[in-house]
């Protein structure tokens, strides 16, 4: 098998543009006579691999618009793919085990293949087994159970040949629910109970008060219970489950977490993507994780126990396969509570209270400091995004706050056909390449926003945020959308920048674990959804946690290897410990 691929990226490759194959003119194995960068039938550009060289890794390089990436695959690989997206497309290898009795997680970057590994077990995708050169070749049970003889795997397609397997999956993408229903809630989950534990369901996941309302006008949380409700109402024994707790709050996330891992037991399996690190920890019993390279390939790891794998992860370095998948560890500070770094008061309010409908808003007085980040906490549909607003301007109040330039991110991303570097240009040149390469921009540059995935569009609007003339920036679930590695790099980014700048942030979040990177201090809502919320500080970190962990009835550690904030399991000898110390935010 060849050691290296090459990926053609069919959307970027513009012929005409580069003035006609630039990099069929500039292979060197096409020069020496071979076909091996050759024109297609859609008139793009296709790669014959078995006939190209380390050579043409410059003809890739010329591209001007990125179409072509040569890839060195791991020697470790001795097997074809388990599928790929047509010939020079992307490659995944192996897939991931679900095993009875517990919930398996996987962990990796975006676009290394994680939602078409679980759509493969699933049988939602028909794989290849790399097989490009068949048109519309799709792998029979046997192939399968050849291709994993002698692991996990090769047990689980056995039985999925013989009809013992029963799966029930959960998409990503949530939001096409409506696209596809029409009706009610309730409507929606009558039809999809093939349990009869309609009722049992709609309570444990909290949905009785919208069971009623239209599946078209619930909230993005709303949403996405109702899909678990839906996967979990089927009789099932496989479970999956892509992307779980996006668009839910922090107390909705351990609730869900909870639940999920509740499905497990000797004859249910479950499986899970998740970026929330925290939540993972929380959820699972073990991981598989994924590496490779964005677009181009992507990789299966051997399953680890969840702690053991979330710390190889973020080492970077699988000592079993001998990869190093990235060129440095990832380590949290243990940072003792922070003493204010600036006595410069940035902007201040008093005690206010805002009214809209039937929701009241009651702000308690504080203030905002140069060079600080402040974290927001609470649950959703209590006025973090009012209150963020407010702030902001975009909400008028009776109360005057004395208010300078502000720089918004919205919890809700408008796209346009406006290019990426037109929308970039303030911060290009404010900051030069670095912001743009930290962010990983630069693919990106010359692509229209509506073209953008949810994460790439969320990095562009978090730099174009970053770089506006302002005095504060004030930020709505920037996490979103983006994978565990990119929200520890955005984290970093955002304290880089403030520190920078002497500006101040205020940071909207659901993902603990983030906002424990990125935060000097803490606001902490608390209220009824809906009905009310009460904006309590801003605090120093650990008054702000405990304050906050106290009504989850949750304490936390650090990670004794890399010191990340991990969840004690409930009523554990630590979680009561912690508890009677009344510290339960690190120890």
């Amino acid at each position: 098998m060849a050691k290296r691929i090459m990926v053609v990226k069919k959307e970027k490759c513009n012929p005409e543009g580069c003035g006609g194959y630039l990099c069929m003119r500039v292979s060197p194995s096409n020069r020496a006579g071979k076909d091996a960068i050759v024109k297609s039938p859609d008139g793009k550009v296709m790669v014959n691999e078995e006939v190209i060289t380390d050579g043409d890794r410059i003809a890739a390089n010329k591209c001007p618009f990125n179409a072509l990436e040569m890839v060195n695959l791991p020697e470790e690989l001795e097997r074809d793919p388990i599928h790929r997206y047509g010939k020079n497309g992307f490659a995944l290898y192996n897939l991931p085990t679900p095993l009875f009795g517990k919930v398996v997680g996987i962990i990796g970057r975006n676009g290394i293949g994680k939602s078409t590994a679980i759509k493969v077990l699933a049988d939602v995708l028909k794989p290849n087994i790399g097989r490009t050169e068949i048109e519309g070749y799709e792998a029979t049970h046997e192939d399968f159970i050849a291709y994993f003889k002698g692991t996990e795997a090769q047990t689980f397609f056995e039985k999925r040949k013989k009809g013992e397997i029963r799966i029930a999956y959960k998409p990503q993408q949530v939001d096409i629910i409506p696209k596809q229903f029409s009706g009610t809630v309730k409507d929606l989950l009558q039809k999809t109970d093939e349990k009869n534990m309609f009722k049992e369901i709609s309570e444990k996941l909290e949905l009785e008060k919208f069971l009623d309302h239209d599946i078209k006008e619930i909230s993005g949380g709303e949403l996405q219970r109702v899909a678990i409700a839906a996967t979990v109402l089927k009789k099932a024994n496989v479970y999956f489950f892509d992307e779980p707790t996006s668009y839910l709050d922090i107390k909705q996330r351990l609730k869900v977490s909870k639940f999920i891992r509740s499905l497990a037991d000797e004859n249910t399996a479950v499986m899970v993507i998740e970026h929330d690190l925290i939540i993972l920890d929380y959820m699972t019993d073990f991981v598989h994780l994924m590496y490779g390279k964005e677009g181009a390939f992507g990789v299966v790891s051997m399953l680890k126990t969840t702690k053991a794998g979330i710390n190889v992860y973020l080492s970077g370095y699988l000592k079993e396969e001998n990869i190093r998948f990235r060129d440095h560890k990832i380590i949290f500070t243990k940072r003792p509570p922070i003493v204010k770094k600036s006595v410069h008061k940035i902007t201040s309010w008093n005690d206010l209270s805002y009214k809209q409908g039937t929701f009241y808003l009651k702000i308690k007085e504080g203030s905002l400091y140069k060079s600080e980040t402040v974290g927001i906490l609470g649950e959703n549909g209590i006025g973090k995004t009012t209150f963020v607003k407010i702030l902001a301007g975009e909400i008028k109040t009776d109360d005057k706050i004395k208010m300078l330039k502000v720089a918004y991110k919205p919890q809700y991303l408008e796209i346009s056909d406006e290019l990426v570097v037109v929308i970039l240009k303030r911060a290009s040149e404010k900051y030069g390449s670095s912001m743009i390469n930290s962010l990983n921009l630069k693919d990106l540059m010359t692509r229209k926003l509506n073209a953008l995935s949810g994460g790439e569009l969320q990095r562009v609007m978090i730099a174009k945020c970053l770089a506006e003339n302002s005095d504060i920036l004030l930020m709505d679930e920037p996490s979103a959308y983006l994978d565990a590695e990119q929200r520890l790099e955005v984290s970093k980014v955002i304290r880089d920048v403030i520190e920078q700048t002497n500006k101040s942030a205020l940071i909207v979040d659901h993902d603990l674990l983030f906002v424990d990177c990125l935060s000097d201090n803490l606001i902490v809502f608390d209220g009824e959804p809906a009905i009310s919320g009460v904006v309590n500080g801003p605090f120093e970190m650990e008054k702000g946690m405990n304050l906050f962990l106290e009504d989850l009835e949750l304490t936390f550690r650090r990670d004794d290897e890399n010191n990340r904030p991990r969840a004690n399991k409930f009523d554990s000898q630590l979680d009561r410990e912690q508890k009677s110390k009344g510290k339960l935010y690190y120890v």
